[in-house]
């Protein structure tokens, strides 16, 4: 999971990334373009990122998370910077800092960057689209993601190499949830899957079928549960997601086609497999009524 002394990845887009953290949000990693002035009016919208195995390693998917910074968003990811460049991290020291995050530190970088945008003095103030809210996570962290269906801060969730378990299989801590929570969600969905060879496919997949009322997507490369989040700029999985994004957040037409149509980007992909529902390029429906 983690990629040891890897270089950072400088991003595909038009921002240098860089990770940092702040003391004004302890316990919390930020990745950002460098040069905020760069972005002249645009404003970033949030992508608020659970660690995979609820890991305290928030650089732990630092390539996949510097990627989407790249392209003028604003990424929070609970816990420190544990590896990559310049810390050393042994493979066996990889369980001393799972399990150690929680699904509230996401509400709270949310509302930091909210508070951020408002702050005198703040080099965040009047930057980011504090409307324009994605909550996403990898295996566990998606699970952590999940927990904001109904929350009416977020636009979009992207769950990725993750899926509620079944009722069935034990769960402890942070992977306890129910399949009802998906009732609640009342924005647009996509999962990112690994394919059948992928721990959580069965999970993901299920929840899919369990979302019949919003806009949904279940995309599946075959990479196994490992994703490609360590992959140069994230791989695969971090254009995707950049895709959704963009369309959801920012209502790129363009990269909507990633998901829409019989000739979609990502259905000319033969690595790709696609499933949709209630997807269409128009703008997306209001929330249900709560």
């Amino acid at each position: 999971m983690i990629d040891g002394a890897k270089p950072d990845s400088t991003g595909t887009g038009p921002y240098r990334p860089i990770k940092h953290q702040l003391a004004g949000l302890p316990g919390q990693t930020i990745y950002q373009p460098a040069d905020l002035s760069a972005l002249g009016k645009r404003k970033m919208p949030i992508y608020v990122f659970g660690n995979g195995a609820c890991t305290e390693d928030a650089a732990s998917s630092r390539q996949h998370l510097l990627e989407i910074a790249s392209h003028g968003y604003l990424v929070i990811a609970p816990g420190g910077i544990f590896s990559g460049p310049g810390v050393a991290m042994k493979p066996e020291d990889w369980a001393l800092h799972r399990d150690k995050t929680k699904s509230t530190q996401l509400s709270e970088a949310i509302d930091w960057a909210i508070a951020e945008n408002r702050r005198a003095g703040s080099p965040f103030k009047g930057r980011i689209a504090t409307d324009k809210v994605a909550v996403s996570g990898y295996s566990c962290g998606g699970i952590q993601a999940i927990k904001f269906a109904g929350d009416p801060r977020v636009s979009t969730l992207v769950i990725m190499n993750s899926g509620i378990l079944d009722p069935d299989v034990p769960a402890q801590g942070e992977m306890k949830a129910d399949k009802s929570l998906l009732d609640k969600v009342d924005v647009p969905i996509l999962y990112v899957l690994g394919g059948p060879t992928d721990i959580a496919y069965p999970n993901g997949m299920d929840d899919y079928r369990h979302l019949p009322h919003v806009p949904a997507a279940v995309i599946n490369i075959d990479v196994t549960h490992e994703g490609t989040y360590n992959e140069p700029n994230g791989g695969k999985a971090a254009q995707a997601v950049l895709a959704w994004l963009d369309w959801q957040l920012r209502g790129d037409e363009l990269a909507g086609r990633w998901f829409v149509g019989e000739d979609c980007t990502l259905c000319r992909d033969s690595e790709w497999t696609i499933d949709r529902k209630n997807l269409t390029l128009a703008t997306q429906p209001p929330r249900r009524a709560r």
